[in-house]
């Protein structure tokens, strides 16, 4: 999962959690609010009828105390006034009917749904009522009772959280936006760093992340810019090891190959100078002598073809003998004239190449060889051609294109255990140049690219 996205989810996952605080607490106000106005309430009404008790006891001279309050006249507007909204006011002389009077319930808004009412009963329960005397100075003047009727106590406590929840949520859902931007531009950096990273694995190692506003970014990118620097030390170190390793593994073969010609072809020279001896001298009556003479002759003529075809393969000095352009055409030909599976091997050449270095003419040379010997190892190819161009342009290098018809995979080159397609990749990038191994119509297509600095164009 992406980091923003992590970030966005915890930031929505913590506004939630702060918007169900909030709505907590506001339906712990509205709960307490309705409870508050019940009382303040019962304390109005109380004080109302209290008055309207001493004036109607001042009017009668303390005459007639059985009905000491004037019933009727206790259900005023002005009594209806002072009851909050959502709150039933019950009073009653002792042993008379009481009489029950309420605020307007549709006043407090729409009706509240039934999962809330059940929710919010379920939490907080019900309100309970206050009861208070008319006066404690004479108990028959009856009870005031205030208590909060269910209904409009579900229809206030759901207009107010609505209309507070509302506001928090648009308040939370645009400090969640803006908060999602800020964190997108404060993560900007990252995908600079992920990108510079990416280019470091594609072996791009020059390249350098300038600063950043954040020190923790910063941190990062002096570490990548280290490491790139490193890197390109370390691929500097390894190009020049590598180019010394391929020259003294040159000197190696052109030893070998030396030690080869001069040991071994000698010694089958002259083993089959001694098998035509001894064939020439055996007598008639031991034939056997002169067969095991011919059998000799035909061994060596073996050895000698695979001790040639070893020295074609080892020696390289014949580049710095007759040039390139025509060392690839002799191993055009070897290839041509070893093939046993009638596999035609077709080169084409384009520009100076004798004028190249010596290191870019040998280093072309092997190229060549492994790829050939890649395709006929791999594959059964029915042709393999081969281009190699020397392009003087405004960026001089040379452009090298095998290409053959068996069929190859890409994928299993690119995957392969051997050391062929590795040994390849050295060779370019010791001489700073690039392969591309794609697939070709009928088979598999390979591309090197060499620059060529003014010193390597020359001989």
């Amino acid at each position: 999962m992406r980091l923003l996205t992590l970030l966005i989810i915890r930031l929505m996952a913590v506004v939630v959690l702060c918007l169900t605080a909030a709505i907590g607490c506001l339906v712990w106000d509205a709960h307490r609010s309705i409870e508050t106005a019940v009382t303040s309430t019962a304390v109005r009404v109380n004080q109302r009828l209290q008055t309207l008790y001493w004036q109607h006891l001042l009017w009668r001279n303390g005459m007639q105390r059985g009905a000491l309050v004037p019933l009727p006249d206790w259900n005023t507007v002005e009594t209806q006034s002072i009851i909050s909204p959502g709150v039933c006011v019950t009073f009653g002389l002792p042993g008379a009917d009481r009489q029950k009077l309420c605020s307007q319930v549709e006043a407090l808004g729409p009706p509240a749904p039934e999962w809330f009412a059940t929710t919010y009963l379920a939490l907080l329960g019900t309100y309970q009522p206050v009861t208070e005397s008319l006066s404690i100075h004479d108990q028959s003047a009856g009870l005031l009772v205030t208590n909060a009727d269910p209904d409009a106590a579900l229809r206030r406590a759901w207009r107010e959280i609505t209309a507070v929840v509302d506001v928090a949520i648009m308040l939370a859902a645009g400090i969640a936006f803006l908060a999602a931007l800020m964190i997108g531009h404060a993560l900007l950096p990252a995908r600079a760093i992920v990108s510079a990273l990416k280019k470091l694995e594609e072996g791009q190692l020059g390249l350098h992340l300038g600063k950043f506003k954040s020190t923790e970014f910063n941190h990062i990118a002096n570490a990548v810019n280290r490491l790139a620097t490193t890197l390109r030390q370390t691929n500097a170190e390894r190009i020049a090891l590598t180019a010394r390793l391929f020259q003294v593994q040159e000197e190696e073969r052109r030893s070998i190959a030396r030690d080869l010609h001069d040991e071994f072809g000698q010694a089958l020279t002259a083993t089959t100078a001694l098998a035509a001896v001894i064939e020439a001298s055996a007598i008639p009556e031991q034939p056997n002598i002169a067969r095991d003479a011919r059998a000799i002759a035909k061994t060596q003529e073996r050895m000698m073809g695979a001790l040639r075809t070893t020295l074609v393969r080892l020696r390289s000095q014949s580049i710095e003998e007759v040039g390139l352009e025509a060392s690839l055409r002799q191993l055009i030909t070897d290839f041509n004239a070893q093939s046993q599976t009638g596999t035609v091997f077709r080169l084409q050449m384009a520009g100076r190449l004798a004028e190249l270095q010596k290191r870019v003419a040998v280093d072309l040379y092997r190229i060549v060889q492994e790829c050939l010997t890649n395709a006929s190892k791999h594959g059964r190819p029915t042709e393999v051609s081969v281009r190699v161009e020397h392009r003087t342009t405004r960026d001089p290098h040379v452009a090298l294109t095998i290409e053959d018809d068996g069929g190859g995979d890409v994928s299993g080159v690119h995957t392969s255990s051997g050391h062929g397609i590795l040994g390849i990749r050295e060779r370019l990038a010791g001489l700073g140049g690039s392969l591309s191994i794609a697939n070709a119509p009928r088979g598999v297509r390979i591309f090197a690219m060499v620059p060529l600095s003014p010193e390597g164009a020359c001989a």
